[in-house]
């Protein structure tokens, strides 16, 4: 029984989503990146084309990709119903939030299962990507429910609002479409490595790493606060190292 009642505490304290905690989050996001942007200086992490032994047992590559990725939908999804708070808040903070379900509604539903012969990904980075997306599911729901402007409906029609939405939904198309050109670069029977052409990887090696970056600083000029701020941040110290360590290779591979 004790632990019970322990438990409802702890959910009852969950519900409340106190910001205090939602800026201790965040800051620790902020000296998470820079660990990180210093850390991937020397070594690259491991998954996909990195992934390597040493970071605990290997789980099937669709299945670990749904599960880390599901936290950060279904963490906000349950606390709008949950709570009482969704008919509360501003047009402005459902629309935000509405982007950051859809996003991971693709990433979860659609993207984990398109995944063709992806390497087994390691415990130890399954592990980290579940507890992030529990955590930055809280994060960046329990602001936009609970803390953001709920009188702002103006907002959207204000230049900075737009550009946010065309910002996010740009780099939406961008990362969609780049991970459906990897997906399809050899067919079937073939082996090696095959340089990515067409989209935005015309321009850029990482395009869907570049096309997430976009997305989620266009989240923070959708809905500018702390939380939005420390997740684009994070995505960009976290993403970004890995772009240039794909266009290193594919300069080696030019060579």
């Amino acid at each position: 029984m004790e632990v019970i009642s322990l438990l409802d505490v702890v959910v009852s304290k969950m519900m409340a989503v106190d910001y205090e905690v939602l800026k201790y989050i965040s800051y620790v996001y902020f000296v998470n990146s820079a660990f990180v942007l210093l850390l991937l200086q020397f070594l690259s992490a491991p998954y996909g084309r990195y992934a390597r032994s040493g970071w605990g047992c290997m789980l099937n590559a669709k299945l670990a990709w749904f599960i880390q990725e599901l936290p950060s939908f279904a963490v906000p999804v349950i606390l709008i119903f949950a709570t009482d708070t969704w008919k509360s808040i501003s047009v402005c903070s459902k629309v935000t939030l509405t982007c950051f379900l859809v996003h991971y509604f693709q990433r979860t539903f659609i993207f984990s299962f398109l995944i063709r012969g992806g390497k087994p990904t390691p415990f130890a980075t399954f592990s980290m990507a579940f507890l992030f997306c529990v955590v930055n599911g809280y994060l960046q729901g329990g602001y936009l429910l609970f803390h953001a402007p709920r009188d702002d409906n103006k907002c959207l029609t204000s230049p900075q609002f737009i550009i946010g939405l065309i910002m996010f939904f740009t780099g939406m198309v961008i990362n969609i479409h780049s991970d459906h050109v990897l997906r399809n670069l050899r067919k079937p029977g073939e082996n090696g490595y095959k340089i990515p052409r067409g989209g935005m990887f015309n321009y850029v090696s990482g395009a869907n790493f570049f096309g997430e970056i976009l997305e989620w600083w266009g989240f923070f000029v959708l809905c500018p606060s702390l939380p939005s701020l420390a997740f684009a941040v994070f995505t960009t110290c976290n993403i970004g190292p890995r772009a240039l360590q794909h266009h290193r290779y594919v300069k080696y591979i030019k060579l």
